[in-house]
């Protein structure tokens, strides 16, 4: 089974349609998010079945996470798949989340 871990996505921030997006195997995958001050809500990850199963939901979130974190802003994962990789990295990740947030 082919990982992604060693090739570095291309993330592309759509401002207009305010999503994040890569291009992974020819198809699109997205992280949906609103921007409120210094906070971002990730509200959805919708990537295809295929691109789940080769295990890319991991290297599409971690690349997101790296832009918000050099960005310097907070984020809020309201999305459950987001959320649950939030918590299963908790250590890793948990400078990113706003003061008082905990999951």
């Amino acid at each position: 089974m082919e990982n992604m871990s060693d090739v570095a996505l291309e993330i592309i921030d759509n401002e207009f349609l305010r999503q994040f997006e890569t291009t992974i195997d020819g198809q699109k995958a997205k992280i949906e998010y609103a921007l409120q001050e210094r906070k971002i809500f990730l509200t959805k990850l919708v990537m295809n079945e295929e691109q789940i199963d080769k295990g890319y939901e991991k290297d599409f979130i971690v690349a997101v996470f790296n832009v918000i974190e050099e960005r310097n802003i907070r984020l809020v994962p309201t999305s459950p798949i987001i959320a649950k990789f939030m918590r299963k990295n908790r250590r890793k990740y948990k400078d990113l989340l706003p003061v008082g947030i905990n999951l």
